[in-house]
Order: structure tokens, then sequence, then C-alpha cells
């Protein structure tokens, strides 16, 4: 598990973010959630730092990791080694 709770940028009409947010919850995983519709800034703040208005994002100890490709979907394997959890 990861020392400083996961930031997890979200929208609720997202689907790969309510995806995103099972994966965490399933391994008991901390995670604070930022909605990018209701945070001031939030929108912005995402594409400051992946150049795109792209959700769902995880930023891991200051580090944006995108949890999803698009046309595969949650990454499954690479965020369960990523957080050093079962898949």
């Amino acid at each position: 598990m990861s020392p400083m709770p996961i930031l997890l940028y979200t929208a609720n009409w997202c689907r790969d973010c309510r995806e995103a947010k099972r994966f965490l919850e399933k391994h008991n995983i901390a995670y604070l959630e930022v909605d990018i519709e209701s945070t001031p800034g939030a929108a912005e703040e995402v594409v400051r730092n992946v150049g795109k208005r792209a959700i769902p994002q995880f930023v891991i100890d200051g580090k944006w990791v995108q949890p999803y490709r698009p046309g595969y979907g949650f990454l499954y394997e690479e965020m369960s080694e990523l957080l050093g959890v079962a898949i």
C-alpha cells in the first residue's frame, strides 16, 4: 500500500473512473477522490500534468499515472504490480 493516499481524478459520468475506484476499494487502498466537474481548477490540473483532459488519473507519491488505456480499459496487471497487490 502507498504511504500516502492516492489522489484519484474522476467525474461521476466516467465508467473507467468507477472501475478505478472499485479496484482501489477491492484492495483496501486509501485514496482521495477529486471530481474534475465539481472541484475548481481540477480539470486544469489534469491538463497541466498529462497534456489532456483524460480521466481517471492516479497521483501516487506525486507521480501522475493513467490507470487505463483507451480501447483496453483498466490496466489491472500494471496497476496491481505498481501498487503491490494481487490481481
